[in-house]
């Protein structure tokens, strides 16, 4: 393998997704803002280009936050990276404008994202995976104060050392299938579901389910009724029908940015009673137009005497055999559990996502982050892995902090504040750990000189 000689920056980024790149243009805007600003980053990303969520850019299918919530508005809201900037840019502001909403759809935020980012590509490597992060002891104190991260480049043909005096961890949500089950070419993960569905013949599809009671569940089997005339579509739901999202004024109050303070700062009973009255707001329920179209669709089937899309409610999957092109599954359905079996020619696990863990990238530098009682990394309010005092250097985390930092710990809503929360604590440990050095150095210099003179 090739060794590239070290790099060292004052950040490292791991994952390019919309975190942080809303930390990267965090960074840059930073760096215009005066002299001494300057901050050296880089971040990698494992994937060949930019994208998100790519295989759920279902048409008409919108954001569920607005377009004011997009990479940098709620931190500076004259930045020219925000989506008001992108629309103007592409000569639709006025169009959209029109529109009168506040929801774009998913396919032109995207747009908007792949824009920002081509702004401030210059920075970032794609097709680059970090396989390991270790502590790099400091000349001057002796303690670890950087870290050294091995990095594959392209199909792993060749490795580089970079160095960082604080990481930034966004490698975003892991896909949760169901027990037992593994992806193949006929059960998809509602993550790769537009590239398994083109990859099909939709002749070949007449039977098809979607498992899930959340947005993407119901995303799905809405876009499968429309796009496969000729088959029947099964949505498996272990609730009774659909919930519809709270986004009412006061319940969006938790994804404002002061919430993220109450959260933190809040006692047990506290937190738990955001998770409890407020859960609905963006976990396992669906927008009210989503869930009225399927009505509508189901309806409009009735009264035509045609039963293409059924809804099978309080019913969960116990088992799925494989055997050929079809597949079989198992059900548990009603009150009493009753077993039932149905046969696919695809099936659809919109089943969630595991919240991010570093733990297996941080390898030995682990045992430097403390954890609480529950086994899970404590936080600093900056995001950054509370660490043992030897370790100088900076551990951030983008996502896996809702037990610290609450419902919008993995969402979009708070991206923009949170990048530069991020930002403005590692300039000001910068300015503190520069200070520190500076006067080791002094004392060691009058301690040498002191030495000196005793031999005079």
């Amino acid at each position: 393998m090739n060794m590239r000689e070290n790099e060292i920056y004052d950040v490292v980024g791991i994952g390019y997704g919309p975190s942080n790149l809303a930390l990267d243009i965090a960074l840059r805007e930073r760096e215009l803002g005066g002299p001494g600003n300057g901050i050296t980053s880089h971040f990698f990303e494992r994937q060949q280009r930019f994208g998100w969520h790519r295989n759920m850019l279902l048409p008409s299918a919108t954001m569920q936050i607005s377009f004011l919530k997009d990479l940098v508005t709620f931190r500076n809201p004259a930045s020219d990276y925000s989506f008001v900037s992108f629309l103007h840019e592409s000569g639709r502001l006025a169009q959209f404008v029109n529109n009168k909403d506040f929801f774009p759809t998913r396919l032109e935020f995207h747009q908007y994202l792949e824009w920002a980012q081509a702004r401030v590509a210059g920075r970032v490597s794609y097709g680059s995976k970090v396989t390991s992060i270790q502590p790099v002891p400091d000349d001057v104190t002796g303690l670890p104060e950087r870290l050294r991260l091995t990095v594959l480049d392209g199909a792993g043909e060749a490795e580089r050392m970079v160095e960082a005096r604080n990481v930034v961890i966004s490698t975003g949500l892991v896909p949760r299938m169901l027990a037992g089950l593994k992806s193949d070419d006929r059960v998809w993960h509602s993550s790769e579901f537009l590239y398994k569905f083109h990859r099909m013949d939709p002749k070949s599809l007449r039977r098809v389910a979607v498992v899930g009671a959340g947005q993407s569940a119901a995303e799905i089997t809405r876009f499968l009724y429309d796009q496969l005339p000729q088959a029947e579509v099964s949505a498996i739901i272990p609730s009774y029908g659909y919930s519809v999202a709270d986004d009412t004024p006061f319940a969006n109050q938790i994804f404002a940015p002061r919430a993220v303070d109450e959260y933190y700062f809040g006692s047990e009973q506290t937190r738990e009673a955001f998770w409890r009255y407020h859960s609905n707001t963006n976990y396992s329920v669906v927008d009210d137009d989503v869930i009225r179209d399927l009505y509508r669709r189901h309806y409009d089937d009735e009264v035509r005497g045609v039963e293409r899309l059924h809804f099978l409610n309080l019913t969960r999957v116990d088992a799925v055999q494989r055997s050929g092109s079809e597949t079989r599954v198992s059900l548990r359905a009603g009150p009493a559990g009753e077993r039932r079996e149905i046969e696919v020619d695809a099936l659809v696990c919109a089943t969630g996502y595991h919240t991010m863990e570093p733990t297996n990238l941080l390898g030995e530098l682990d045992l430097y982050c403390l954890r609480d009682d529950a086994g899970r990394f404590r936080m600093e309010r900056d995001y950054r892995i509370v660490t043992a005092p030897e370790l100088r250097c900076g551990i951030y985390l983008q996502g896996g902090t809702e037990h610290t930092h609450g419902l919008s710990s993995s969402l979009l809503s708070n991206i923009a504040v949170r990048s530069g929360e991020i930002v403005d604590s590692i300039v000001a440990r910068g300015l503190a750990h520069d200070a520190e050095r500076a006067m080791l150095a002094e004392a060691a210099v009058a301690s040498s000189g002191q030495a000196a003179g005793g031999f005079e």
